[in-house]
């Protein structure tokens, strides 16, 4: 019945719900914040479209960095979700709640007031009908003590006596008239009391009460969904941090090995052995590699660079490719220095300067073909990626030609459509004027021509790349056939060889015709390789392996990172020469 402390009671109690609500809206804030940093944390260190970050997504660790990223921004989408869901769950609804619960209160507590102002104005009416009363019946007292007093003086007359008596009735007859209205006044009043202390103030108590308690019921409902918001998204929050372990798991650092190396692999051969100079017999012999059976003064490698000579000297790349300069490449025909004078001719040349001819040819011809390589280059245009090594510039080369033929599918679907589409104007004239398509169609077979001229000329360059890359017989034989044409095997002072004494030059040819049969019999494995690890074997060309397995040699590696092997069952095919180790046959 304390009807203040109920209305103190009701209000903090809305007050509570207000400052909960405050404090969710905080904590979406704080939420969304988070997840705005989250999203420009991923989004700096994104690598942009094009740039050399992108380039390198290929490897591993790269690739498991950007997944990582992509992880976190999934977590910050939940991040979001969370603040969403507890915006619309607990502020918005505790919101709309509190103004429910505001409306109710201050309907149960107006009936309150409307019940207290009417017991007032009851209990008032009662007052003042027992005021009247007393006064009234105060006055009929004294008309009535007057009119006693009157009829007893003697000296009064009739007259007064009876003036006396009616006045006495008369004032006694008001008495009992505000008498009776003060009893029903109190009756009226009690019965109104009784209603309000018994029926109308107990029943809007108990509104106050339930509202209060379902208030609180709803408060604690927003406290549950406070963490149950959270807690219906840990799961997924859950996969965003396997996520980022797994891509800690996904980083293998002998893939990232293999991958830099099958991406900047420049396909040069080694560069091979100078010879030794001897300088004590007279002959001055150019060993330079890029050279062809000169016979000047032999230069080292920072002489071969010329006007490079400041910069460095780079192994196995296309700066140490040396492109022959015209001193150095004499007319094969020239004849070697002669002896000094009175003196006995060279133990190298012997009795026929074609077989040392020959000899030189047959030591010097395989480094020579980086030489022709080289100048091959030197020829290319930049469009042709001619200024990138061999395997890269094949790569290179392969990648436009992809490219150029998706542009020319996408121009030839484009003109179908526009066929198309100009047939159904054709057919319906109200849907469009044929004559506008062909602008279009016209554009669209003159970017198809443009194509197709790009297309032949890469075309035409990925051939030129793959003549260029001759087989070490194929200048062996050419060279062989080109002496064996323009140089008779003659001794030096003119006269031939008799029958019974062996030819020199014959012997060179011997010896290059067994070079030949070697190169011929590709069957006879050259040595043994050990697997060092288990390779798939899932490409076309290739063969599985097993780690530990031995297998045979057949083809050494050419400077493209594969290594062709046969099993005992006489299987064959490429694995990568990272993969193994060789033990060539000597």
């Amino acid at each position: 019945d304390q009807y203040d402390i109920i209305d103190k009671h009701t209000q903090s109690g809305l007050e509570l719900v207000e400052k909960y609500v405050k404090f969710v809206k905080e904590r979406t804030e704080i939420e969304q914040n988070y997840a705005k940093q989250l999203r420009n944390l991923t989004k700096k260190y994104n690598p942009k479209r094009g740039c050399k970050e992108e380039q390198e997504c290929r490897f591993s660790n790269h690739q498991s960095f950007l997944d990582i990223l992509n992880e976190m921004n999934d977590y910050a989408g939940q991040r979001e979700l969370i603040a969403e869901n507890m915006m619309m769950n607990i502020c918005i609804e505790l919101t709309k709640y509190l103004q429910e619960l505001k409306m109710e209160r201050k309907t149960h507590l107006s009936e309150a007031k409307k019940a207290q102002q009417s017991l007032e104005s009851t209990y008032k009416q009662l007052d003042s009908s027992k005021k009247r009363f007393e006064r009234e019946w105060r006055e009929a007292d004294k008309a009535a003590q007057y009119a006693e007093k009157t009829d007893q003086d003697i000296n009064a007359t009739k007259a007064d006596v009876e003036k006396a008596k009616q006045q006495a009735n008369m004032r006694t007859h008001i008495a009992e008239e505000c008498k009776n209205d003060y009893a029903a006044q109190l009756q009226k009043y009690n019965k109104e009391q009784s209603q309000f202390y018994f029926s109308d103030m107990p029943l809007i108590f108990n509104k106050l009460q339930d509202m209060d308690e379902r208030r609180v019921r709803k408060l604690a409902q927003g406290y549950v969904l406070f963490s149950d918001t959270e807690r219906h998204v840990m799961p997924i929050i859950g996969k965003c941090l396997e996520g980022v372990n797994k891509a800690g798991t996904n980083v293998n650092e002998r893939n990232d090995s293999i991958a830099l190396i099958e991406q900047y692999k420049s396909g040069f051969e080694r560069p091979g052995d100078l010879d030794f100079e001897d300088y004590s017999q007279g002959i001055n012999r150019a060993s330079s590699d890029s050279s062809l059976g000169t016979l000047g003064t032999p230069k080292g490698p920072l002489e071969l660079l010329g006007k490079n000579r400041s910069k460095p000297f780079w192994l196995f790349s296309k700066k140490s490719k040396l492109s022959p300069s015209p001193s150095s490449l004499t007319p094969l025909s020239t004849p070697p220095a002669s002896s000094p004078a009175n003196g006995p001719p060279s133990p190298k040349f012997g009795r026929d300067p074609l077989s040392y001819c020959l000899k030189e040819i047959n030591k010097t011809v395989k480094p020579r073909i980086s030489s022709f390589r080289t100048l091959g280059r030197m020829v290319s245009h930049p469009e042709d990626f001619g200024h990138l090594p061999p395997e890269q510039r094949r790569k290179r080369l392969q990648q436009k030609l992809d490219d150029i033929g998706k542009e020319l599918q996408k121009e030839v679907d484009q003109r179908c459509a526009l066929e198309k589409m100009k047939d159904v104007y054709e057919k319906n004239p109200q849907m469009g004027d044929p004559a506008s398509l062909s602008p279009q169609i016209n554009q669209t077979a003159q970017n198809m021509e443009r194509l197709r001229l790009e297309l032949s000329k890469y075309e035409k360059a990925d051939a030129e790349t793959s003549l260029m890359a001759v087989s070490k017989c194929t200048v062996v034989i050419y060279l062989y056939l080109l002496f064996s044409i323009c140089v008779s095997p003659s001794s030096p002072d003119g006269t031939h060889s008799e029958e019974g004494t062996p030819d020199p030059s014959q012997a060179i040819y011997a010896e290059f015709d067994d070079d030949f049969e070697e190169e011929e019999e590709l069957v006879a494995p050259i040595g043994q390789c050990t697997a060092m690890y288990n390779f798939p074997g899932a490409s076309e060309g290739t063969i599985t392996m097993q780690e530990g397995e031995v297998l045979s040699v057949v083809e050494e590696d050419k400077g493209d990172g594969w290594t062709r092997v046969r099993r005992a069952n006489g299987n064959e095919g490429y694995i990568p020469t990272s993969y193994v180790s060789i033990s060539l046959s000597k």
